[in-house]
């Protein structure tokens, strides 16, 4: 166990609490001038006979002059608060710095409008000229004025609690929970007020400079029209702007009071991250970059040193990891040996970093607990045999709202590959399936599914088919209710783990509760119940669970040791893998030539220019990329990672590759294919998935399929490398590297052959997306517009 330390203060911290005190201290000064400055005045035009509406606004018109002398904290005229205010807002122009340089997590572009848009609206107060009638009141920029004390107390009662907030987190080592309640609330609430009338304050300054003459000849009479748009130009950035930011906000607020009153994490149960720090509190702090950090510098480190010692030195994982993953897969391809002592050595790190606790809270590492039989009590096997006769072995793929079979998915199937949305030999092997309905019988074949629940998994197409399913799934009744009734309804079987005899079950739905199992915890326990059944049977075992973020890596590691594990226990045992088409693989030279095809295509449309010129170099990055040497001759590789996705969702995909290259130079049959962009309920419901989705089959040969047409046609490829002895699956077809697995029998859904990185297209995707929706409201109004041209011009 890690010692208990206190939060670290560093140069960094030490300078960012001074920073953050001095902000502190300075916006207060200014509230305690403005606030009994804003008073006197209102009471001393009162007490003159004006009326209370005439009182304030002469009381707003002089805030920004307020000194101590107004506020009756004596008789001093120097430090005024027009004097504090532009020193504390002009120092907030180190916080473009400080998000630029990396100091706080903050996006540069965001900062920078903020901050440059209240120096802005600042100068335009200041370069204002008062100016009254007889009645104390401002008259040409009244509205300037008025607007700035709005925006004045805004800023100030938001900026002193949020400098306070960042200064205790500081302090404390957690923003979330080391900080005060009251300070917690109000840095998350107080915007719900002070954004609108700070924005509307704003606002008013900006209207009102740009009819002041005095800030209009600022550069001279004859810049008048350029003064104008400088003022203009933040109300038009502002209309589009302002809610964005406000409901960004109130996501932030929501984030950040869900953390806060989290109900504790439960122990630490089963195969978990190990503990990279422990807070004073005693917190234990699991953190996956140093681990994922470790296990990648392993692997390369196993061919280059020097390329791991980068990856250790990496100081932006999050967004930095994509360089290195890139490095290690030119380093595969330096030899067949190399790409095997790359895959080895990182899983055997993983596997020595890793921890598993056990029930009576006992630590050993992951590797230990699975080199060891387990000594849990020993699942139970429940069967069910389903009630409907076979089906013809006719291989059918949901496409489109109807089901395409025989001569017409050939014909389909060639259409995908002429236009590129998938490989040749994609194509060739589901192609095999339909003319070889022979190995549509699954009558005799038993699938080990991890994960069978999995949207993307095979279980439906398995079921379907008459196959002898395997199903290893969280013990949920909900889940194994579902599972358990469509295997009824099928001519298949399903086999599961069970905490009790299925015989002693009194009815169903104890029998759904007393299933299942957790892959977490009880990892050695389900490898030693797959080692023992159907022992004549070859299994064929799929790696389908998937779960967010750091998990996501967990139960990758713990589907590979029981991989691992049937592999080497039991004679015949062949894997089953989906990969995701935002990785790096090794590609063939025709999907490279493909691509750079496209790119010259692409690259001259007035779209793609325009969003280059919107985005920059990060939009509509060129996919084809120099080969790679090595023996054998040259590689070509696509780099489709999502940097959007993270390290752990790579780092659990890169898990899988490793044990693939290793299980199949050991003479497994190992069907690992890349499956398309797939319109699954959980990525659609985030909407910028959905939106991009939409517009993503712009981009030639980009197409988006529903989750029927993914299960089937990636179903179909799997029988073809079980069955197929000229597939790549097989050991015995000679590859010149071990990658080259996953080049053949790819159903990228055209992420290969692209002219654009997958990475590249996203937001250039949604903006097409809204063009279309928005296209035949511009049209209406667009034909309005004329309508009313051709009236006022009298054409009509």
């Amino acid at each position: 166990m890690a010692t208990p330390t206190a939060p670290t203060l560093g140069p960094t911290q030490l300078y960012l609490i001074l920073y953050n005190s001095v902000c502190t201290l300075g916006w207060a000064y200014v509230l305690v001038l403005a606030i009994p400055s804003f008073f006197r005045s209102t009471s001393s035009s009162l007490s003159s006979g004006s009326s209370l509406l005439t009182s304030l606004k002469y009381a707003a018109c002089h805030l920004y002059e307020s000194t101590p002398a107004t506020a009756g904290l004596g008789d001093e005229d120097d430090l005024s608060l027009a004097t504090v205010l532009t020193v504390v807002q002009c120092a907030a122009l180190l916080e473009i710095v400080h998000a630029a340089t990396g100091l706080v997590r903050s996006p540069v572009f965001v900062t920078s409008m903020q901050v440059g848009s209240r120096i802005v609206a600042l100068h335009m107060v200041v370069n204002s000229v008062v100016a009254q009638n007889e009645d104390g009141v401002c008259v040409s920029d009244y509205a300037a004025q008025w607007g700035a004390a709005l925006m004045i107390f805004s800023w100030s009662l938001v900026e002193v609690p949020r400098y306070l907030f960042y200064l205790t987190a500081i302090i404390t080592g957690d923003a979330t929970k080391g900080t005060p309640y009251p300070l917690f609330w109000l840095r998350y609430s107080l915007f719900a007020v002070l954004y609108p009338t700070g924005i509307s304050g704003e606002l008013s300054v900006f209207f009102a400079a740009s009819r002041d003459e005095s800030f209009l000849s600022l550069l001279g009479p004859e810049h008048k029209t350029l003064m104008y748009w400088y003022a203009m130009a933040f109300p038009i950035i502002y209309a589009p702007g302002a809610l964005p930011m406000i409901f960004n906000m109130v996501a932030n607020r929501k984030s950040a009071f869900k953390k806060r009153f989290a109900k504790p994490p439960p122990p630490p149960r089963g195969l978990v991250w190990p503990v990279t720090e422990t807070k004073s509190n005693g917190e234990e702090v699991r953190s996956s970059t140093p681990i994922a950090k470790e296990i990648l510098a392993a692997a390369i480190g196993a061919v280059d040193s020097d390329a791991a010692s980068k990856v250790l030195s990496e100081k932006k994982w999050r967004f930095g990891y994509n360089k290195h993953l890139v490095t290690m897969v030119e380093k595969q391809c330096k030899s067949h040996e190399d790409a095997l002592k790359l895959a080895t050595a990182g899983l055997d790190k993983a596997y020595e970093l890793f921890q598993f606790v056990n029930a009576d809270g006992k630590t050993v590492s992951f590797k230990q607990v699975m080199s060891e039989p387990s000594n849990d009590d020993k699942f139970c096997t429940g069967y069910i045999k389903g009630e409907l006769a076979s089906k013809s072995n006719v291989l059918e793929v949901g496409y489109k709202g109807k089901s395409i079979s025989g001569e017409e998915l050939k014909s389909q199937v060639k259409k995908w590959v002429e236009y590129g949305t998938i490989e040749p030999s994609a194509g060739d092997a589901i192609i095999a399936c339909v003319d070889n309905p022979q190995w549509i019988d699954l009558s005799d074949r038993y699938f080990v599914l991890l994960g069978a629940g999995s949207a993307m998994g095979p279980f439906e197409i398995l079921m379907s088919l008459g196959a002898n399913v395997v199903a290893v799934d969280l013990d949920r009744d909900f889940i194994w209710k579902r599972l358990i009734n469509r295997a009824r309804n099928s001519s298949g079987s399903i086999t599961f783990p069970m905490t009790k005899e299925q015989s002693s079950c009194k009815d169903d739905e104890e029998m759904y509760k007393c299933s299942g199992c957790n892959l977490f915890t009880e990892t050695p326990k389900i490898r030693d119940w797959l080692v023992g059944l159907y022992p004549e049977k070859p299994f064929t075992v799929g790696s389908y669970a998937y779960l967010n973020g750091a998990l996501h890596v967990q139960v990758s590691l713990a589907m590979d040791a029981i991989c691992r594990d049937l592999c080497d226990k039991r004679k015949g045992t062949s894997l089953a893998y989906l990969c995701t088409p935002t990785d790096l693989h090794l590609i063939p030279k025709e999907a490279h030539d493909a691509a750079a095809k496209n790119y010259k295509e692409f690259s001259k449309k007035l779209y793609c220019m325009f969003v280059k010129l919107l985005l920059g170099k990060r939009a509509l990055r060129r996919n084809d990329k120099k080969p790679v040497e090595g023996n054998g001759g040259e590689f070509y590789y696509v780099n489709g990672i999502s940097v959007a996705q993270g390290p752990n969702y790579a780092m659990a995909k890169r898990m899988q590759h490793w044990r693939a290259v290793i299980a199949r130079s050991k003479g497994c049959i190992v069907s690992s294919n890349i499956a398309p962009s797939t319109s699954t309920v959980s990525v659609v419901q985030n909407r910028t998935f959905a939106w991009a989705y939409e517009g993503m089959p712009y981009f030639k040969p980009y197409e988006i399929f529903a989750p029927e047409t993914s299960n089937s046609v990636m179903s179909a490829i799997l029988f073809n490398d079980l069955n197929n002895p000229k597939s790549v699956a097989n050991p015995k077809v000679g590859i010149a590297n071990p990658n080259q697995l996953f080049s053949y029998g790819a159903f990228h859904g055209g992420t290969w052959r692209c002219a654009y990185e997958i990475d590249s297209i996203g937001e250039a995707s949604v903006l097409l997306y809204f063009s279309r929706v928005a296209a035949p409201y511009i049209v209406a109004v667009g034909g309005l517009g004329l309508a009313v041209g051709a009236k006022y011009f009298g054409y009509v």
